[in-house]
């Protein structure tokens, strides 16, 4: 049993057939124009453009803020490697900073701190890449402000979110530009993609321009700067199209499922949900963190347990500071993110689980817990 695996249907087989049937197969075409309109619609920003994953859109945003060699962006270190190897690919430093640790999100008292340190340094502090942590939205209402003060933009990972909400706006509406993704994991999938969202125009038709290997409007292929190759298929944006038709469906089950994890552990002691409070949350991945000293358990010996029986969990993502590849970088941490990667666990999310496989993950927990 899969962690989260994709949700498809009928639906998604017709859309996908129309547009095959069509002949609209490369990265052009109405369904990636409306697909683009429809989840800009949805999030409530002005402009969008789709691409082939979540990571190029979080490096066009950057390249479209002239991040570049000498730059610092700072990055939750509590992330998947995508938010801070895209800041690599400009050749800017990534700076990783502690979490909060009822949420998993990035600290704002920290960030603060960071800031007003880096800047009496001197550094150019280029971006600020809140993310939104197994679908519950950062505190916005903190870290907005704090990075206008400095001067910072803000470019949300808006990655695993999509759905959710905070203080009535919708994640990926944050910042000056916002990133969801679309990868076969996620809360709606296009097998593999992503979007870039912004209400400034002239930075989305700059990444428009670049995701298209920076071809400038002639008969003949000309190039006066590199691009890369990141644009969407229409084929996979239809995909898009039938899946956000769902979306609130999905959310729906997701946040049902989280319900009754919540209901199971809530006599068990030392155990809490992650985002427990966060009413606004997609539900994208339930994550527990587990107290050893007082559950007298440890997190990966539940996990070991539902391996056994074919049961799919994951521990929470390790932190950026502690990743080979990210050796010496600067951080800013507390131990909590550490904390939640050696003792929090992922549960089973999908909305494709049927009502037979949640009951087996519930009784298999159950069975867990009443031989402790």
């Amino acid at each position: 049993m899969l962690l989260s695996p994709p949700d498809v249907g009928v639906l998604e087989e017709s859309y996908v057939l129309n547009a095959l049937r069509s002949g609209w197969v490369a990265p052009a075409g109405p369904d990636l124009d409306a697909f683009e309109r429809e989840i800009a619609q949805r999030v409530g920003c002005a402009h969008a453009v789709a691409l082939a994953s979540g990571t190029a859109g979080l490096h066009l945003a950057l390249v479209a803020l002239d991040v570049g060699p000498g730059d610092s962006v700072v990055v939750p270190t509590l992330t998947f490697a995508a938010t801070a190897n895209a800041v690599v690919y400009t050749g800017a430093e990534p700076i990783f900073v502690d979490c909060e640790p009822a949420t998993g999100n990035l600290d704002p008292d920290l960030l603060r701190d960071l800031l007003r340190d880096l800047r009496r340094r001197g550094r150019r502090i280029a971006a600020v890449m809140p993310v939104d942590i197994f679908g519950s939205c950062a505190d916005y209402g903190r870290i907005l402000p704090l990075c206008a003060e400095a001067g910072v933009p803000v470019v949300e990972d808006a990655a695993e979110a999509l759905g959710a909400v905070r203080a009535g706006r919708a994640a990926g509406s944050f910042g000056r530009a916002a990133v969801v993704s679309f990868n076969g994991n996620k809360i709606i999938t296009t097998s593999g993609g992503g979007m870039l969202l912004s209400d400034d125009a002239a930075l989305v038709a700059r990444c428009r321009y670049l995701s298209t290997q920076a071809r400038q409007p002639v008969t003949h292929y000309e190039h006066t700067e590199v691009g890369y190759n990141y644009r969407l298929s229409n084929l996979l944006a239809a995909l898009g199209r039938a899946q956000l038709r769902r979306l609130d469906e999905m959310v729906a089950r997701r946040r049902r499922l989280r319900e009754r994890y919540a209901k199971l552990f809530a006599a068990v002691p030392g155990v809490r949900l992650l985002s427990d409070e966060d009413e606004g949350g997609n539900c994208w991945l339930t994550a527990i963190h587990v107290d050893p000293a007082v559950a007298n358990w440890r997190a990966p010996d539940l996990a070991d347990h539902l391996g056994a029986q074919r049961i799919e969990t994951r521990p929470v993502w390790k932190p950026m500071h502690l990743q080979p590849v990210f050796a010496g970088a600067r951080s800013l941490v507390t131990g909590t993110a550490e904390r939640l990667f050696a003792d929090g666990l992922i549960l089973p999310s999908g909305s494709a689980l049927s009502e037979r496989e949640i009951v087996r993950v519930l009784d298999a927990t159950q069975q867990f817990l009443d031989g402790r």
